[in-house]
């Protein structure tokens, strides 16, 4: 399976992809959720795999999201690697579905 993105093809096309941004309220509800998975991490630290990992993901998500442009690929792939890391632990999977879906616009989807 392949996914491409913004594609042009034939004489004089172009592909413009339009900026990423979040509303005020889907911000506060990512925010609030984002908020939820690093207190669930704490809580199950234990029990992860790697601890570090899921911080260093949690970091680069918010770095991403204070950007004014976040970048999508860069979104998705920090929630897919924290999904993984985050699979042993089933709050934490759920809240990081939950994060995953308040971005659905925002990461690309």
């Amino acid at each position: 399976t392949h996914t491409v993105g913004n594609q042009a093809v034939g004489h004089r096309a172009q592909a413009i992809a339009g900026s990423v941004s979040l509303h005020p309220q889907d911000a506060e509800r990512t925010a609030e959720l984002l908020a939820r998975v690093e207190d669930l991490m704490t809580v199950h630290r234990a029990e992860l795999a790697d601890p570090e990992a899921v911080t260093r993901e949690l970091r680069r998500l918010r770095d991403e999201l204070a950007d004014p442009e976040p970048e999508p690929t860069v979104l998705r792939r920090a929630l897919n690697r924290l999904n993984d890391f985050a699979q042993p632990v089933t709050p934490l999977v759920a809240a990081v579905g939950q994060l995953a879906q308040s971005m659905q616009g925002l990461s690309g989807h």
